[in-house]
């Protein structure tokens, strides 16, 4: 069977890089957005209690749906490759015709 790799719309507003909250043993926990998956992601966080470090090495993967936004990382903007293209082939077509 096919793997389904396609990004849910809850995981969408999710990026590596953002802060989140999440609960793990009845104690609330912020973190950051290492790696996505399906359904859930990759969260890098911190702790004061040694018998949450021993169990979870500061590294853990929370279902999405449990998830709460604290802030989003900034997203590098996606350039249209088409509009360069274009530019770039009108240029060369008129320094082409000016010889």
């Amino acid at each position: 069977m096919a793997k389904n790799t396609e990004v849910s719309e809850a995981q969408s507003k999710f990026h590596v890089g953002d802060e989140v909250s999440f609960k793990i043993e009845k104690q609330t926990f912020t973190g950051f957005v290492d790696k996505s998956y399906t359904n859930s992601f990759l969260i890098t966080f911190e702790s004061d209690d040694p018998e949450i470090i021993d169990k979870y090495h500061k590294k853990v993967v929370i279902n999405n749906r449990h998830l709460k936004m604290i802030k989003a990382a900034p997203q590098p903007e996606v350039e249209d490759d088409d509009e360069d293209d274009n530019e770039t082939k009108s240029s060369r077509t008129k320094k082409s015709s000016k010889k």
